[in-house]
């Protein structure tokens, strides 16, 4: 039979072609890596302590009374004297925290801070 195959040669030469291993592509990957975490450097913070120094005392010379024009008299010879430094006289009116106590005038009289239809000052 000259050049064609029987149906049973064909057959046959499925079953081989079949039967035949066939090369088998497997593929593997591996990724292989180390992370280190640096940490990046902290800010370097520095404290600076400082000693105290010496103190200083200032001590001022007492005003003579001629130089004292300001005001009603000299305060030399008052122990409480008004907020701008200056002798209380009787019958001026009294701070609150002065109720009660006693000084001297400017001449020398002694007053006190009394209720008399206010807080005044007057001669005790």
């Amino acid at each position: 039979m000259g050049g064609t195959r029987s149906a049973q040669d064909e057959v046959n030469a499925a079953k081989a072609a079949a039967a035949r291993p066939r090369p088998t592509i497997t593929v593997t990957a591996t990724a292989t890596g180390t992370v280190t975490a640096t940490p990046k450097p902290r800010a370097t913070v520095t404290n600076t302590v400082r000693t105290p120094g010496p103190t200083k005392t200032v001590t001022e010379a007492a005003r003579d009374a001629a130089t004292n024009t300001s005001g009603s008299g000299d305060t030399g010879t008052c122990s409480i004297v008004s907020n701008s430094g200056n002798c209380y006289e009787a019958g001026q009116y009294c701070r609150n925290r002065d109720h009660g106590a006693s000084t001297t005038s400017a001449g020398g009289a002694s007053i006190t801070c009394a209720y008399r239809n206010g807080w005044r000052w007057t001669y005790s």
